[in-house]
């Protein structure tokens, strides 16, 4: 089967892992959350080691650490991604999933404008601050981490700016991509409208 590549980014809490792990199941691809590459190496990094090494070394067992949802390795995946050397070291190995046989599901912040930039399908999931801070602390509150609204909203709003603002790979859509706004839709429905434009382009 020839290769067929979604590509989804969007900002944190946006929805784009739970949309992108639904498109892969409905489609039978792959999938890979390309953020869990960098939050690897961030919690790597908070343990002591060197970015730059972490990510040339980072192997699969990384990818299963439980920590890697906190909010601490969140905010230090958002900084080793500024890291030019960090994001070359995970570009070939983002690059080769998408393109395996069969077809793949990517999600990040890059996919569309960087890393796969001949995708066949290209989304970008957002919602408005307020609401993925909600949707952060309500995950947090699950997991049984204590904090507030305004300190979530102060962390997405940080990582928004560093995000966007790097100067290599700055989060934003890419220029042929379609655009799904979470901040009112349910999951079923935000799901639905990316089943079927990745439907549509399949059949085209």
């Amino acid at each position: 089967m020839a290769p067929f590549t979604v590509a989804i980014d969007g900002p944190a809490a946006a929805g784009k892992g739970t949309i992108s792990r639904a498109v892969a199941a409905h489609f039978g691809l792959a999938h890979l959350d390309t953020g869990l590459l960098y939050r690897a190496v961030g919690a790597r990094m908070l343990l002591g080691e060197d970015p730059i090494a972490a990510a040339q070394s980072l192997v699969a067992g990384d990818l299963e650490n439980p920590d890697l949802r906190t909010a601490d390795v969140a905010q230090a995946a958002s900084k080793v991604a500024v890291i030019p050397e960090v994001r070359a070291a995970l570009l070939d190995f983002q690059r080769a999933f998408a393109r395996r046989s069969g077809g793949a599901v990517l999600d990040g912040r890059d996919i569309g404008t960087v890393i796969c930039p001949q995708a066949e399908v290209k989304l970008f999931v957002t919602a408005s601050a307020e609401v993925r801070a909600q949707r952060r602390l309500a995950e947090l509150a699950e997991r049984g981490f204590e904090t507030d609204f305004e300190t979530v909203l102060a962390d997405v709003k940080t990582r928004d700016d560093r995000d966007m603002n790097r100067a290599d790979a700055p989060l934003k859509p890419a220029e042929d991509a379609e655009t799904i706004d979470t901040s009112e839709l349910d999951v079923d429905a935000a799901i639905a409208a990316a089943i079927s434009i990745v439907g549509d382009r399949k059949a085209d």
